[in-house]
């Protein structure tokens, strides 16, 4: 049986990186997995969006509309942008946080209000959690996107992978211990 996981956030959020380590996690465990990655105008706070499928057997890294069935959501805007990537059923792990787009910033817009509710009345299950306040609990704002590598890695069954490796092989040795607390705190949520 094949999964499929759409990530989607604001570029230097860190989505990238957790789809390595998730990938890498995931090969050793056996899994035939492919990824795809778009970064669009991520060095100017514009949408990543990153696919992992995985599985006996995969043969694209390319979800179609409708197919996810987990959706992660760095940044709760982003997540209603790709809701319709999401399966019925399927799970929406939010990262609560607000980044504000361009047009926001320059005052032509404003942040949609909202967005959380209007999520959880139209999907069945949604995990949502504020990322980045654990993370700077931990006094590493930087280590948000690996409080949410905690929340996808429960969600998904996948705690019995030694993701603590993972991590000090992505990661400076200087901010291992952070986080790899950051992960725990993210699992244990």
């Amino acid at each position: 049986m094949t999964k499929s996981l759409l990530l989607v956030g604001v570029g230097g959020q860190g989505t990238i990186l957790v789809s390595k380590i998730l990938s890498e996690g995931l090969l050793e465990e056996g899994y035939d997995v492919k990824m795809s990655e778009i970064h669009g105008m991520a060095q100017r706070g514009g949408s990543v969006t990153t696919q992992i499928r995985f599985g006996d057997k995969v043969y694209s890294p390319t979800i179609n509309l409708g197919e996810a069935d987990v959706l992660v959501s760095f940044e709760k805007l982003e997540a209603a942008r790709y809701v319709p990537q999401l399966k019925k059923d399927g799970t929406l792990i939010v990262n609560e946080e607000e980044m504000w787009p361009l047009p926001v910033l320059a005052g032509f817009e404003k942040y949609p209000e909202g967005i959380m509710e209007e999520l959880k009345s139209k999907i069945n299950n949604v995990i949502s959690i504020n990322a980045r306040s654990i993370a700077e609990e931990l006094g590493e704002p930087r280590s948000q996107n690996i409080v949410m590598l905690g929340l996808i890695v429960k969600a998904l069954g996948l705690e019995n992978i030694d993701w603590n490796s993972k991590i000090k092989k992505f990661l400076p040795e200087r901010v291992h211990e952070v986080n790899i607390k950051a992960f725990e705190r993210g699992i244990n949520s």
